[in-house]
C-alpha cells in the first residue's frame, strides 16, 4: 500500500511539474516513478532503514507558511546589504543548538537554516550545528533558537522518543 501511495505522488509530481501531456512523456513519468518504486523497494529489503514521519501534519504546514515568510524577509535583507554601498557584511561562524530528537526533524531545521538567505549550515555535530551567516547580527541566536522551537514543535511525540 505505501508504495502504491509513494508512485501516487511520484507520478503525480511529474506530471504537474512537466506540463506535458504528451502519451511519451506521460509514459516516461509512469516509467520513470515505476523504477524508482522498484528501487526504493530493492533497498529497503536489503538494509530495513526506513525514514519514518513523526511530524504533526497539522503544524507543519503552519512551519512551513512561516518559513516562506521568514525566508522572504531575509531574501530583502540581504539584498540591501548586496546593494548598500558600503556593503555591511559581517562574516560570523557560530554554533547552533538542537532540541529535536528525529533525525528527520534535524534535517528540517538544518535545511531551514540553508534555505534562509545569508545564513548556512556548515557542519552537523552531536547536539549542534556550525552556521556561517554573512550579516551577522547579535539577534540570529535568538531567531534560530525560535526556528529550532518551531520545527521541534512540528514533531509528533513518537518522533521525539529517539531517532527517527
Amino acid at each position: 500500500m505505501r508504495s502504491i501511495a509513494f508512485f501516487i505522488v511520484l507520478f503525480a509530481v511529474w506530471l504537474l511539474l512537466s506540463g506535458v501531456y504528451t502519451p511519451m512523456i506521460v509514459g516516461l513519468g509512469f516509467a520513470s516513478s515505476l523504477l524508482v518504486v522498484i528501487i526504493i523497494r530493492r533497498m529497503d529489503a536489503q538494509d530495513g532503514d526506513k525514514v519514518t514521519l513523526h511530524l504533526s501534519p497539522v503544524r507543519l504546514p503552519k512551519y512551513i507558511i512561516w518559513l516562506m515568510a521568514e525566508i522572504a524577509r531575509a531574501n530583502w535583507a540581504v539584498t540591501k546589504v548586496i546593494l548598500s554601498r558600503k556593503m555591511n557584511i559581517h562574516q560570523h561562524m557560530f554554533t547552533v543548538p538542537y532540541t529535536q530528537k528525529a533525525d528527520l526533524a534535524q534535517v528540517i531545521f538544518a535545511n531551514s537554516i540553508t534555505l534562509t538567505p545569508g545564513t548556512i549550515t556548515v557542519e552537523t555535530e552531536e547536539g549542534q550545528f556550525l552556521v556561517h551567516a554573512v550579516s551577522y547580527s547579535d539577534d540570529d541566536p535568538a531567531a534560530i533558537a525560535d526556528m529550532d522551537a518551531r520545527v521541534t514543535a512540528c514533531e509528533t511525540a513518537r518522533g521525539t522518543e529517539g531517532g527517527a
